[in-house]
């Protein structure tokens, strides 16, 4: 009988692991956890992506009519606008209907490989001081490399959605440390990994927004929620550039 038990408690134990992990890579549209509210302005290339008007993930400006985002935020039926040129989810910002959907063709939704999409808008954005374009990084990035994240994601897990824009200041690492420690032996050089430290890191709702290190090196993509001391993964921007330039146009 104590065998019996022994043996129950240990499969109970590897299953509820394994849904934690399954969960971990499935459920992976990442808000900002340890970071700050953004200053009013300071990211103008930072839009939120709204499903049936409730913001669902971030993106960047590319240019007039171009949204980059994540291949994630975009799979399955729904009504999705863009709204730019605010910080704060409650208010302001101009709103922008979506013309196209362009996901790369060969999207993993399993092992997570290019993800990434372009949205293609209706009508050309009006740039103001808030709202801009940002240069996308076509160099490869390396490891130790200070960046900055923002997005609308979950303050914690669970949690609700902040109104104000977060951000925050996050390193590069390795593809060998990060594959290493989420224990996600297929990261490759498509893809672009952060960590600092437990307590700072993305969250629900920061899938698809932009990470920055002068120029945008990557797009919000998996992890571990929530900054738990894993690392952040990330589409790698100039792994992508060829694929951008085509089907920005």
């Amino acid at each position: 009988m104590v065998q019996i038990k022994l043996l129950v408690c240990i499969f109970s134990f590897k299953l509820m692991w394994f849904i934690a992990c399954l969960s971990a890579r499935v459920k992976h549209d990442w808000r900002i956890v340890g970071g700050s509210d953004a200053p009013d302005g300071a990211y103008p290339h930072q839009i939120s992506l709204r499903y049936f008007g409730s913001h669902n993930c971030g993106g960047s400006i590319v240019d007039e009519t171009t949204i980059l985002t994540a291949a994630h935020c975009v799979v399955g039926p729904g009504y999705l606008t863009v709204i730019a040129g605010s910080n704060k989810l409650s208010s302001g910002g101009d709103s922008y209907e979506i013309e196209s959907i362009r996901s790369h063709a060969d999207y993993d939704s399993w092992n997570i490989y290019n993800d990434i999409a372009i949205l293609k808008l209706k009508t050309p954005i009006v740039f103001t001081d808030k709202i801009k374009k940002i240069e996308l990084e076509t160099e490869y990035v390396g490891a130790a490399v200070d960046c900055v994240l923002s997005g609308w994601g979950r303050l914690n897990y669970p949690g609700s959605l902040p109104d104000n824009l977060q951000h925050i200041d996050l390193k590069t690492i390795t593809s060998e440390d990060c594959a290493n420690m989420l224990n996600h032996g297929s990261i490759d050089r498509t893809q672009i990994c952060t960590l600092t430290k437990a307590g700072e890191g993305a969250c629900h709702g920061d899938s698809g927004g932009p990470l920055v290190a002068n120029k945008q090196i990557g797009i919000v993509s998996f992890g571990r929620p929530c900054a738990q001391g894993y690392p952040d993964a990330f589409t790698r921007v100039s792994a992508y550039k060829d694929w951008i330039e085509q089907n920005r146009h």
